[in-house]
């Protein structure tokens, strides 16, 4: 069962997504910050990581993604990036911090696992 790390502020949108991660049988846990998110990333090594960009005041989702990147522990690691905003401009910011792919919200269910699934895949 492949594990998700899902890095989100909202707790409406982590518990959302979580349990219907849940239902399609991965295992999920949470950060609520971009600090948290890098530690859990680290201590839980998980199978993919969804990061939202908008964490709020501390730090931003690309930021915590180029520090998950820069951990050789954790760079390989795939991160998808989630956002409300559905800019060229934020998918280019994305992938230039390390994310493999880049997704809206509210989430389009389908098209996120199979995101989610292609990214695991690439790994094999």
């Amino acid at each position: 069962m492949p594990v998700v790390l899902i890095v989100e502020d909202n707790p409406i949108n982590r518990d959302v997504l979580g349990r219907r991660l849940e239902r399609r049988g991965y295992s999920v846990r949470f950060a609520e910050d971009g600090p948290l998110g890098i530690a859990a990333a680290a201590s839980l090594k998980p199978d993919i990581i969804l990061m939202d960009i908008g964490l709020g005041e501390l730090m931003d989702g690309w930021e915590a993604t180029r520090h998950i990147k820069s951990n050789p522990l954790t760079a390989g690691i795939p991160i998808i990036a989630l956002t409300a905003s559905a800019f060229e401009s934020d998918r280019r910011k994305s992938i230039a911090a390390g994310c493999c792919d880049f997704d809206t919200k509210p989430v389009d269910m389908v098209r996120l696992l199979s995101k989610i699934e292609n990214s695991l895949r690439a790994l094999a």
